[in-house]
């Protein structure tokens, strides 16, 4: 664990690399707070200015951006001071999807990403040895069935596979990136994308094949299975914007 002394001369380090005293205090401090377990007091205003020689002023500027962030609480009164704690998931995936709308990413680019993470993901899953796990996929495979299913309850079946694969992997950066991703391509898609709703048994087909290859543990045909399926995906898509584009052309 970092000490607070330490800490000190790391926010020098950051001034003397021309840094702003604010920026560079609150980078300290966030350090100083993944070093410690969450609701780890990290001392009172007046104490944390003198141990990091900075102003009061200087660390309450710096205090507001890491409570903004979700990882330090103040607290007032008898047993107050400032408080180190950890942001919920959701706060974190608010974050990321607020870059990506600054930055805004094409529909294509968004669909690119999901679909690389897809491959890896079902690819992951092949290396999971949980029995129980398995057998939720396989019971889950059986439900990808093209004579019962229509382009609502396929998406209420696909956020039920893609949870129980996030469960077999459990990998959280993983997991938020392809929860943020896909869920600003789903809601960024064009209009004239309809690969699902228009090929159900084809879909249907592929994810039941992708879930075998997952349970038997053949990482290599999973992946395999998972990028023909979004190749297939991406030329649709590439086929109804080129389509849409002709239909709009003078």
């Amino acid at each position: 664990m970092h000490s607070i002394s330490r800490m000190a001369k790391l926010t020098k380090v950051s001034r003397r690399r021309g840094i702003n005293l604010v920026t560079a205090t609150a980078a300290t401090l966030r350090e100083h707070i993944f070093a410690c377990a969450p609701g780890t007091m990290l001392g009172s205003l007046h104490q944390l200015a003198r141990e990091l020689e900075v102003g009061i002023v200087t660390l309450q500027q710096a205090a507001r951006v890491l409570e903004h962030e979700g990882i330090l609480e103040v607290r007032r009164g008898p047993g107050g001071g400032y408080y180190g704690i950890r942001p919920d998931e959701a706060a974190l995936e608010r974050a990321m999807d607020a870059y990506l709308r600054v930055h805004p990413a094409t529909y294509d680019e968004a669909l690119d990403m999901t679909s690389l993470l897809f491959n890896e993901l079902v690819a992951a899953a092949a290396r999971c040895e949980d029995a129980a796990m398995r057998a939720k996929l396989a019971a889950i495979a059986d439900q990808f069935d093209e004579t019962r299913l229509d382009y609502v309850t396929i998406g209420a079946l696909e956020i039920e596979f893609q949870e129980l694969l996030f469960q077999m992997v459990r990998r959280p950066l993983f997991e938020m990136l392809t929860r943020v991703t896909l869920q600003y391509a789903t809601s960024h898609s064009v209009p004239s994308v309809h690969h699902v709703q228009n090929d159900v048994a084809r879909w249907c087909a592929g994810r039941r094949t992708i879930i075998a290859a997952i349970v038997s543990g053949d990482e290599a045909l999973a992946r395999f299975e998972a990028n023909r399926q979004n190749r297939m995906i991406v030329r649709k898509h590439l086929e109804s914007a080129l389509a849409w584009e002709k239909a709009d052309a003078p």
